[in-house]
């Protein structure tokens, strides 16, 4: 198991002379590298290794601050353009709770079905409930999907799957991970543009 813990943190960006006091939720775990992501909601989340020294923190932020005011402010006008849910919290809940069932049930068979072509072996599947992060694959050999994907064509959550299968082997990003996916999933660059594109929309 990944233990993270988590503090709140504000940045200050100086930005076409209005200055944006965003607040981040800081993550530090056994990862190895750095990540900085913006949930459709505007969340801020910095994830880094557990060694990572507040200088390393703060040389982070300020070598990425323009992108993340910029894609901050993008989140924002996304989120103000979307249209209001018709759905009520209850109503809200129920789905949730049918969708998050049927991802249970219906990832398990795709990735019984795909790890005959990637190879490696997992030890368990958890559904887990998270914005912007689809999948991962933990050094132990759990494979953690987002159930949101049960809103996206099959062919994209097929990809998420084959993704994280392919972790199994390569725990990294490398040409020989990314040869892998390929080779199972041919088409895996425009399910990523997809992703990219529209990953934001899949909300209840």
């Amino acid at each position: 198991m990944t233990m993270e813990h988590e503090n709140d943190n504000i940045i200050r960006i100086q930005y076409q002379s209005r200055l944006y006091e965003l607040s981040y939720t800081l993550i530090r775990s056994s990862r190895k590298s750095c990540s900085i992501s913006i949930d459709p909601d505007g969340q801020i989340t910095v994830r880094v290794p557990a060694s990572a020294s507040d200088k390393d923190i703060h040389s982070l932020l300020i070598e990425k601050r323009i992108w993340i005011v910029t894609k901050y402010l993008e989140t924002l006008k996304q989120k103000e353009s979307r249209p209001a849910s018709p759905l009520t919290d209850a109503q809200r809940a129920a789905l949730e709770k049918r969708y998050i069932a049927a991802a249970k049930d219906y990832f398990p068979k795709r990735a019984a079905y795909f790890v005959q072509f990637t190879g490696g072996s997992y030890n368990r599947i958890t559904i887990r409930d998270q914005k912007t992060r689809w999948g991962s694959c933990s050094a132990k050999g759990t494979l953690s999907f987002n159930w949101r994907l049960m809103l996206a064509p099959p062919a994209i959550l097929d990809y998420v799957v084959v993704h994280e299968l392919c972790h199994l082997t390569y725990m990294n990003h490398s040409a020989a991970f990314w040869s892998k996916v390929e080779s199972v999933y041919p088409d895996y660059r425009t399910a990523r543009k997809w992703l990219k594109a529209h990953g934001h929309e899949l909300i209840l």
